[in-house]
């Protein structure tokens, strides 16, 4: 009597909203492939139910996230940092899996380490760097401030699938930001496998959100939400671009495109990157004086 060849039991890998990592609304789903063609794991295919719970955990994160202190976020970025280092073996593998070489895969862990390390240390010094005291011809004292813009979408792209997450991400939360990140079509493993880093790095439920999918059929939901402040993505061909904009038109959401041939050097990371997703706030505050005296206070 010969044996039955064993089926290879796949495993199914979830989206990642508020904290918690539950199956896709629709129910729907799609199978990995490696390089060779064969599959070797099923992803959730999100709906717009799911973008939309990830908005809404998005959404209800931003308060508490925005009023850490700059340092604390510093602290929370190099934990995943931290847990990022010792899940590099298993993220070697998934890349190496889905086409890369092992040598490109280090470069793609090692460079997204040091990515959250470099937006780690920025985290308690860009505002800073970017708040100014501005001179008035009345009697008041007028400071400008950035402060975070609310919630992002970010779309990963297909060259980088885990140093595009990260130097997006990165930025986007040191600002006090939350998220929705929507990882490439072809090559989402190595977004799931982040997914499970940040749920064990001390990063509050909702801060960041994570869908795996087909872009084209997510984008226009995400860019035309009304609780979105703003996109991010990079220069990706396959993205409709102008569609994009003029769904964020609706809600006046800031659209940016950073440049994909800067993602793998220095360019790829920098403190202006943060204060794209932030706000300027302005504030006048009298002087008054003691008459008689000419003190202000």
């Amino acid at each position: 009597m010969t044996q039955n060849k064993r089926l290879e039991i796949w495993k199914t890998y979830k989206i990642y909203i508020g904290g918690q990592f539950p199956r896709t609304e629709s129910g729907r789903s799609y199978a990995v492939k490696n390089a060779g063609g064969k599959t070797i794991a099923n992803v959730c295919q999100s709906s717009r139910k799911d973008v939309r719970d990830a908005v809404s955990a998005a959404r209800a994160a931003w308060s508490g996230w925005s009023n850490r202190s700059g340092f604390n976020r510093g602290q929370i970025l190099y934990r995943i940092a931290e847990m990022l280092e010792g899940r590099k073996k298993q993220l070697k593998d998934e890349l190496i899996a889905q086409g890369f070489t092992a040598a490109l895969a280090t470069r793609e862990i090692n460079l997204s380490i040091d990515r959250l390390i470099y937006y780690a240390g920025w985290c308690d010094k860009y505002q800073s760097l970017f708040s100014s005291v501005n001179p008035v011809a009345t009697a008041h004292y007028n400071f400008s401030v950035p402060e975070p813009m609310g919630v992002v979408g970010l779309l990963a792209p297909a060259n980088a699938p885990l140093l595009g997450i990260v130097s997006l991400m990165a930025p986007c939360i040191a600002g006090g930001n939350t998220c929705l990140i929507l990882a490439d079509q072809e090559q989402p493993l190595a977004a799931v496998s982040f997914a499970e880093v940040l749920n064990s790095a001390d990063v509050p439920g909702g801060v960041v959100n994570i869908l795996t999918g087909f872009q084209l059929e997510l984008t226009d939901w995400i860019s035309a939400h009304m609780d979105v402040n703003a996109m991010v993505c990079f220069e990706q061909g396959k993205l409709d671009w102008k569609k994009m904009q003029e769904n964020g038109a609706s809600n006046v959401k800031r659209m940016f495109r950073w440049k994909t041939n800067e993602l793998f050097t220095a360019g790829g990371q920098s403190p202006y990157l943060i204060t794209d997703l932030q706000e300027i706030k302005t504030t006048w505050h009298p002087i008054q004086t003691i008459a008689g005296s000419g003190n202000a206070y």
